[in-house]
C-alpha cells in the first residue's frame, strides 16, 4: 500500500498573485499513476485558507481504492487546516 507523504516543507512556492511573502505551506503527496501506468503524484497544499490540488501536468489520475482513501484523508486534513 502506497503512504501518504506530509511534508512540512514545501517542493516550491506558491504565488497566488497577493503581494505577501511565499510562506511555508504543508504538503501532501499521493502516489497514483496516469493511463500509460507511470508513476504520478497528486499534491495538496492550503493556501491562503483555500485548499489547492494539483494533478500531474497534462495527464489524468488514475487511483486505486488505497490511493483513493489517502486522497480522501489529506483533503480532510487540508480542509481542516485551511478552516484555522
Amino acid at each position: 500500500m502506497d503512504v501518504v507523504r506530509l511534508r512540512s516543507e514545501p517542493e516550491f512556492d506558491v504565488d497566488m498573485g497577493v503581494d505577501e511573502p511565499a510562506q511555508r505551506t504543508r504538503q501532501w503527496r499521493i502516489r497514483c499513476q496516469d493511463v500509460a501506468n507511470r508513476e504520478r503524484f497528486i499534491t495538496l497544499f492550503v493556501e491562503h485558507g483555500r485548499v489547492v490540488l494539483v494533478g500531474p501536468p497534462g495527464e489524468s489520475a488514475v487511483l486505486s481504492p488505497g490511493q483513493l482513501n489517502q486522497l480522501r484523508t489529506a483533503l480532510r486534513e487540508a480542509a481542516d487546516e485551511a478552516e484555522r
